[in-house]
């Protein structure tokens, strides 16, 4: 299993939850992670100390924090934006609950982006390539890429930063076909793999159905104690980015009926309401400035 996948099973003890994103997940509004707030969780998720300590080197070396003092007793101070790197993004967030409340219709533009870059500049190339797929967008064929957002201000942006705008070309259509393939939805279902797509919000959906089982049966009278409360809300901002990070937030207009990211993303804000109005321990530790992502800013 791969450190951004989460395993089938859909109970709260299932969600493989990488080291990263649990060093991520644990940074307070200050800006640090406590060490032995770190190692407490890491262990009630089955992790190692050395997986922890190894994770933890990784992140410094990349400049990602700072440390001060060993073992337990340490500090890290988060250098880069923490927030941003084990989740998807806030704006991404965003825009998935506006689709999902009706609130950003479709105006039916479609935002195509062509490009030839050379072989020698082959890197930069590949990055521009990248950028274009994390906004969401899909191959027609080589070096020409759709998307149903106005994406066109970032992907400019990223081809000057990679010193290849001269070689993009921007443009839009509301008439688009391909392989004699017309009409928005059956185009949205040839371009993107919405079964592969709909699949992980299928899982996220039953494991925030889990968690929310789990603390009604918990009830009221048994406050969750700072580790297992933690524990259980690193694992559910898991499968949320499991779900979410490869999913391109096509309009409403071009996805099925009743589709699986909505039901999905309304069960996760759910579930996350219920753990953090779930009674705590006496001195348990407030969730992490992460986990505002997930909350439904249009409930």
């Amino acid at each position: 299993m791969s450190e951004t996948e989460t395993s089938a099973g859909v109970g709260p003890d299932a969600v493989h939850v990488p080291t990263r994103t649990l060093v991520h997940a644990l940074v307070r509004e200050d800006g640090t992670v406590d060490a032995g707030e770190l190692y407490a969780v890491a262990g009630l998720l089955g992790m190692t100390d050395q997986q922890v300590r190894l994770c933890l080197k990784r992140l410094v070396a990349e400049g990602r924090f700072s440390h001060e003092g060993r073992g337990r007793k340490a500090v890290l101070r988060a250098v880069a934006d923490a927030a941003g790197s084990p989740a998807p993004d806030a704006a991404h967030v965003r825009l998935a609950y506006r689709q999902d409340h009706g609130l950003a219709p479709w105006d039916g533009v479609w935002h195509l982006f062509a490009f030839a870059v050379p072989e020698t500049e082959r890197a930069a190339r590949d990055a521009l390539r990248d950028t274009l797929l994390h906004l969401g967008a899909a191959p027609l064929q080589g070096g020409l890429y759709v998307c149903a957002h106005p994406i066109g201000p970032l992907v400019e942006a990223r081809a000057g930063e990679l010193g290849i705008a001269t070689s993009l070309t921007c443009l839009t259509s509301t008439d688009l076909r391909v392989g004699g393939v017309a009409g928005a939805p059956a185009l949205a279902a040839s371009l993107w793999p919405l079964d592969e797509i709909a699949a992980r919000h299928e899982a996220l959906a039953a494991f925030a159905r889990s968690c929310l089982d789990r603390l009604d049966r918990r009830g009221h009278a048994e406050p969750l104690g700072s580790a297992e409360r933690l524990g259980l809300a690193v694992r559910l901002a898991a499968a949320f980015s499991y779900a979410m990070t490869p999913d391109p937030l096509l309009p409403a207009e071009l996805l099925p009926h009743g589709w699986a990211g909505t039901r999905a993303r309304h069960l996760m804000a759910t579930c996350w309401t219920a753990l953090a109005n779930h009674p705590a321990q006496e001195g348990s530790t407030p969730l992490p400035r992460l986990f505002v992502l997930y909350e439904d800013p249009e409930a």
